[in-house]
């Protein structure tokens, strides 16, 4: 006899089947570590006059790439935010982007 919920019978596809079968199939995928790059490079003073440097921690909209999705450590972004902020006040970076 097939189970009840509420008096009501429960349909085949409403019954718990032990494993899920979407995700069985599907792959691991294997997410690499992301290393500071100015560990890497021993990189000790991060220059508000470099540009090219900056613009690539900088979304297109003028926003601070965080942390978690640059992979830089916590005293790099810190000192790599003061930067990036240093060089909006003295009109070297916008602080948005142009409509």
């Amino acid at each position: 006899m097939a189970e009840t919920r509420g008096g009501r019978p429960i349909s085949a596809s409403q019954q718990p089947t032990g494993t899920d079968k979407a995700s069985a199939g599907k792959k691991q995928y294997f997410r690499r570590k992301k290393v500071c790059r100015f560990c890497v490079e021993k990189v000790d003073d991060i220059n508000y006059k470099e540009l090219k440097m900056l613009n690539a921690f900088i979304t297109e909209r003028g926003k601070i790439v965080p942390r978690r999705l640059s992979g830089v450590c916590a005293p790099h972004q810190k000192r790599l935010a003061e930067a990036i902020k240093q060089a909006r006040s003295i009109a070297l970076l916008p602080f948005t982007s142009p409509i």
